[in-house]
C-alpha cells in the first residue's frame, strides 16, 4: 500500500497471530518491487492495541484470511472499522523447489497489488 500510494495515508499490517519473523520468499518476491519487508515484524491485532494504536481511529481493515476476517468482524462489534475480505492465495506449504515456491509467493504479492489498484485506484506515479 505504502510503495503504490504513499504515506499520505496511515496503514498498519497486523495478523490473527504474532510470528514475528516474515517468511523468506516473501521478503524475495517484494524486493523485486522494490518493498524491504527484512527488518519488518509481524504484530497480532492485540499487540497493536497493547502497542497504543486505537482501533476506533481505523476506517478499513483488509482481511486476506477467513481467521483474519473473523477477527476484524469480531473487533468491528466495538469499533466503527469497515471490513473487506480479499480472498488471496496463501502460498505458504505450496511448490517443491525454491523456483515454484517463489512463483507462489509472487502470484500472491500480484493477486494483492491487483486487489489495491482495483480498490484506490491507479497507484501515485510520483511514488518512488
Amino acid at each position: 500500500m505504502k510503495k503504490l500510494y504513499g504515506t499520505d495515508t496511515y496503514v498498519q499490517s497486523v495478523g490473527v497471530e504474532n510470528d514475528l519473523e516474515i517468511d523468506g520468499f516473501s521478503i524475495a518476491v517484494c524486493q523485486e518491487m522494490g518493498v524491504e519487508l527484512s527488518r519488518h515484524r509481524s504484530r497480532s491485532f492485540d499487540e497493536l492495541e497493547q502497542w497504543g494504536e486505537d482501533l476506533g481511529s481505523f476506517d478499513l481493515v483488509i482481511a486476506l484470511s477467513p481467521a483474519s476476517q473473523a477477527r476484524a468482524l469480531e473487533l468491528s462489534r466495538y469499533y466503527h472499522l469497515d471490513v473487506e475480505y480479499w480472498p488471496i492465495l496463501d502460498p505458504t506449504g505450496m511448490g517443491e523447489t525454491r523456483e515454484a515456491k517463489l512463483l507462489q509467493f509472487r502470484a500472491a504479492r500480484d493477486q494483492i497489488v491487483s486487489r489495491l489498484t482495483d480498490r484506490f485506484g491507479a497507484p501515485d506515479c510520483a511514488t518512488p
